[in-house]
C-alpha cells in the first residue's frame, strides 16, 4: 500500500477522535499522523496519500492551526499525490456552513497537481448548503459528532473501504 500520511487540525479533539479512527481503519501508524498545529508542512512530502482533516468553526472557517499550514502546504509541489478529505462540523446549528473547512481545503489545493479521491455521496446528510459539496457529491467524509454521532462510526467504516481501493 502506499505510503499515507494523515494530516488534521482539532480544537476540542473532535477531528482529533476522528482522524486517530480513521487511522486505525487504514493500518496507518500514529507516527504518520500529524496535528497540523505542531507540524511542518513539509513534511508532506513524504506521503503519497495525504489524509487531510478539519473541523468548521463559526461561519464556516478552518480550524485555526490550518490557516498556516494550508499556505505552506499549497507551495509543495503536490503532483502525483492523491488527496482524501474529510472534516467535521454542526449540521443543525450551522446548516449553511457545514464543514465548509474541508471545502476550503479542497479550493486552495485543487489546482496543485495532486488528485483527489473518494468523495461521498451527500444523500446521508441532513444540511442547507457546504462548499464541500462540488459536483452533486462531497469531496470528502465529513462528520457531525453533534447531531448524527450514531452514523461515526459507520461512515468511517464505509469511508475507509472505499479509499483503500482508491490508493
Amino acid at each position: 500500500m502506499k505510503k499515507i500520511g494523515i494530516f488534521y487540525g482539532s480544537t476540542t479533539g473532535t477531528t482529533e477522535s476522528v482522524a486517530e479512527q480513521i487511522a486505525s481503519a487504514l493500518g496507518v501508524d500514529s507516527s504518520d499522523v500529524h496535528n497540523v498545529g505542531n507540524t511542518n508542512a513539509q513534511s508532506a512530502a513524504d506521503y503519497e496519500v495525504l489524509v487531510l482533516g478539519s473541523s468548521t468553526w463559526g461561519a464556516g472557517d478552518l480550524q485555526d492551526d490550518w490557516n498556516d499550514f494550508l499556505e505552506k502546504l499549497a507551495a509543495i509541489p503536490l503532483n502525483g499525490k492523491k488527496i482524501a478529505l474529510f472534516g467535521c462540523g454542526d449540521a443543525m446549528s450551522f446548516g449553511s456552513t457545514f464543514c465548509d473547512a474541508v471545502g476550503t481545503i479542497y479550493d486552495k489545493l485543487q489546482d496543485k497537481g495532486a488528485s483527489f479521491i473518494a468523495p461521498v455521496d451527500p444523500s446521508d446528510y441532513s444540511y442547507d448548503a457546504s462548499t464541500a459539496e462540488v459536483a452533486g457529491e462531497l469531496v470528502g467524509l465529513l462528520i457531525d459528532e453533534n447531531n448524527e454521532s450514531d452514523k461515526t462510526e459507520q461512515r468511517i467504516q464505509n469511508w475507509t473501504n472505499q479509499l483503500k481501493t482508491e490508493i
